[in-house]
């Protein structure tokens, strides 16, 4: 099979330099959506899977077919596999590629929110729950109505109100709604549809979710990213604009969106007053990995904070074959995230 692979890193020294360890090395797990319930941490993650398909910008090699979710007593402790989850064969409108997924838990039912292509090539969001936070989960028959594209990151708010933060370009097709229906149009293109670089940066998405958290409560609207001076980010600054993986949580009363810059593989972050926004660019949460993608959570154990992200590391840089680790984070006095390197002393090209 042909692969993506980073073939000029030197492993056995990125395993010395590296500030974590994959927290499983079993099966391979990447797109760590990381939750507290009842004291303890959660973890949903996507299962990489080497499926046999070729290295793609639409991303055909990543080919997931099923989500374990994985449990921690504490950042420190081991990582507990409990097993599939979910199957895509019982989620009844997808076909396949179940990508990065996401959790919340409302009056002690828990749901997960996950992307998977519809047997018409587009991609859409469903939800399944289920009495545990490690399923088994039932799905529900359909996807979520008015929704599209990939990487749902659900948000509670201290007064209970939920939102769902989605979208993901190139591959995940968020380009292609621009228009507000599916545009397919040149469709293994998948630069087809972007803004120009001039031109204001494709958004995230962000809808209010239901009270059933079942259906989206409004349409989606743009998450929209300022710099400093209040003007948009270009679609042309790469090293900053929104792709895709997309975070929400709040630190003394702000709110901090996190996303990948894709392509430039960083992760960003900006900070607002509410959860629509708009944000303000604020900087890096994390320095380039090894391997194509990056894609993070932020999660608040006993009063300190936590980034669970992935690299290719264990699988010695195959792109679609992930691990996921964590490694501790914080803030300096004015509430801006501290730069964390992936590697001490090793710097991986953007």
């Amino acid at each position: 099979m042909p692969e993506k692979r980073v073939d000029h890193i030197n492993f056995e020294e990125l395993e010395k330099k590296a500030i974590s360890r994959p927290l499983l090395k079993h099966i391979y797990t990447a797109d760590p959506s990381a939750h507290v319930f009842n004291g303890k941490i959660y973890i949903y993650p996507s299962h990489d899977i080497d499926a046999g398909d070729a290295f793609d910008d639409l991303g055909s090699h990543f080919a997931m077919e099923d989500y374990h979710v994985i449990s921690m007593d504490s950042p420190a402790s081991e990582a507990i596999d409990n097993g599939m989850a979910l199957h895509i064969k019982d989620i009844p409108w997808a076909e396949k590629q179940l990508w990065a997924p996401d959790a919340t838990e409302k009056d002690g039912k828990y749901y997960l929110f996950f992307p998977a292509k519809g047997y018409d090539g587009i991609f859409k969001i469903g939800v399944a729950t289920s009495a545990s936070p490690t399923g088994p989960f039932k799905p529900q028959p359909q996807a979520i109505k008015d929704s599209f594209s990939i990487d749902p990151a659900v948000f509670k708010d201290d007064d209970g109100c939920c939102y769902m933060y989605f979208g993901g370009i190139w591959g995940g097709q968020l380009q292609r709604w621009r228009s507000g229906s599916f545009n397919a149009e040149d469709s293994e293109n998948p630069f087809a549809h972007l803004p120009k670089d001039d031109e204001p940066a494709l958004c995230a998405k962000v809808a209010r979710l239901t009270g059933d958290l079942l259906e989206f409560e409004e349409s989606p609207r743009d998450v929209i990213i300022t710099d400093v001076d209040g003007t948009s980010l270009l679609q042309g600054d790469r090293e900053r604009r929104f792709f895709e993986a997309s975070w929400m949580h709040k630190y003394n009363g702000k709110y901090y969106f996190s996303w990948s810059t894709g392509d430039t593989h960083f992760i960003c972050y900006a900070i607002g007053n509410h959860p629509y926004g708009p944000f303000t660019y604020a900087g890096r949460i994390l320095n380039p990995v090894v391997g194509w993608t990056s894609h993070h959570s932020i999660c608040e154990f006993k009063g300190a904070w936590y980034l669970f992200y992935h690299d290719s590391s264990l699988s010695k840089g195959i792109t679609h074959l992930r691990s996921i680790k964590v490694a501790k984070m914080e803030y300096d006095e004015h509430g801006f995230i501290k730069t964390i390197d992936p590697y001490k002393d090793l710097t991986v090209p953007g």
